[in-house]
């Protein structure tokens, strides 16, 4: 049983998943308008959003998700397996491009790697009974953990955490939460976790190194991930990760904060209070951050309790903005698209990423240069989208609008022939 769905919710995961889906595919990755990227160390963009807003988002659906506070044996089952599907979903991700089968190359190990694609997104989003996920999920894992640490040389660098795991981990802490205790408790916790980071990044010195820092690749988290996750972590940062161990900390506050907004959701109080409330709450999570910021920066890498503060605070600002304008004033004209994207995030989660790695194995003479090799996705993008737009940085964009106007078609059939695909 589940509470009533909230659109305005629904609107706020549309919004997210397809602005993650813009900034993840951009027609180049060397002409990107500067919101569109991450931030190079300290500070916050507009793509540094997208990730806490979703730990957010599901903080909140959380409680619509179980309106009965019930915990027994099922329910630690069921949120425990809904855990091991999106973190395997997650490592499945860093595992697509390393697929070898039986000396296969090109198209073939393509067809072979996507037939695995399907196995696999269909055993951890299939509907099955709770047994057989269970068997999946921990089978599934298993065989990651056994590749990437049998010594095959195909797997022995491939990364083990990410944006799912993380999310898998902070859905499971946050759901028992949930069911285990109040939204005092809760606070207490928040506030613990948030202070006890801050304290460990700030006061420890970090081995072989000297000093606290927040430096990048100095910092006591990094030198936690090289030690405990070496050879699995990030390839754009090799000696950490920024889905690492530690920093998954302050990410639990990010989660804890969107639950404790969605029990505000389920007062028995005016709608009109409600949104006041949530307005409140959002601008004064921003104002202490920002306050706090000055010893302890905003930063997205190292999910510092600043950033969890301030992208809690924007995500709790935006929904009360999207809560007043829709589920009290009901001006829901032109917000279709976004139900569309926002009630099938997994899907495109899964599948938006593996698509451009498939089509970079398409590889063919480039007609245009002989002799030279060119990849489907580049082709596609340089000859498809590019050739119209003088600005290099908007034919970029151009190429992602492009994109998220394909997966729109495609969530459009989905959304309806009533397909919803879930962990």
């Amino acid at each position: 049983m589940t509470r009533e769905r909230l659109i305005s919710l629904d609107v706020f995961r549309g919004l997210t998943i397809l602005l993650m889906t813009i900034v993840n595919n951009p027609g180049s990755w060397d002409a990107v308008y500067p919101p569109l990227l991450h931030s190079e160390w300290h500070g916050c963009t507009l793509t540094d959003l997208v990730f806490p807003f979703f730990i957010f988002i599901m903080g909140v659906a959380v409680s619509f998700a179980m309106p009965t506070k019930t915990f027994d044996s099922t329910t630690f089952n069921k949120i425990l397996v809904r855990s091991l599907r999106m973190f395997c979903l997650g490592i499945f991700f860093n595992f697509f491009a390393k697929i070898q089968l039986f000396g296969l190359d090109g198209i073939p190990l393509l067809i072979g790697r996507l037939i695995i694609t399907i196995a696999v997104g269909y055993a951890l989003m299939g509907n099955f009974s709770s047994r057989v996920k269970n068997i999946l999920a921990f089978s599934i894992l298993f065989i990651y953990l056994f590749l990437a640490y049998s010594g095959i040389e195909a797997y022995q660098n491939v990364r083990l955490p990410g944006v799912l795991q993380r999310i898998a981990i902070v859905y499971f802490v946050v759901s028992l939460l949930y069911l285990k205790s109040n939204q005092r408790t809760q606070i207490i916790v928040a506030t613990i976790l948030l202070l006890v980071y801050w304290a460990i990044m700030a006061l420890i010195p970090v081995p072989g190194i000297g000093e606290a820092n927040f430096d990048k690749g100095t910092n006591l988290a990094s030198w936690l991930d090289s030690i405990l996750l070496k050879g699995h972590m990030y390839r754009g940062t090799i000696t950490w990760d920024p889905e690492g161990i530690l920093s998954t900390i302050p990410s639990i506050g990010t989660g804890i904060i969107g639950l404790l907004i969605g029990q505000l959701l389920h007062r028995a109080i005016p709608k009109i209070e409600i949104a006041k409330k949530m307005a409140i709450a959002g601008i004064a999570l921003i104002i202490v951050a920002q306050i706090w910021s000055i010893v302890f920066p905003i930063n997205k890498s190292l999910w510092t309790s600043t950033y969890t503060l301030y992208t809690a605070g924007l995500a709790t600002t935006c929904l009360a903005l999207l809560y007043y304008l829709i589920d009290i004033l009901n001006l829901k004209k032109g917000i279709k698209i976004f139900l569309i994207w926002g009630v099938n995030p997994m899907i495109v989660f899964f599948f938006s990423q593996i698509i451009p790695q498939g089509l970079v194995m398409v590889q063919f003479e480039n007609p245009h240069s002989p002799g030279e090799q060119i990849n489907l996705l580049n082709y596609l993008y340089s000859f498809g989208i590019a050739p119209f737009f003088s600005n290099p940085m908007s034919a970029s964009l151009a190429g992602a609008l492009t994109y998220v106007g394909i997966w729109t078609f495609i969530l459009w059939l989905f959304y309806k022939n009533k397909l919803i695909f879930k962990v």
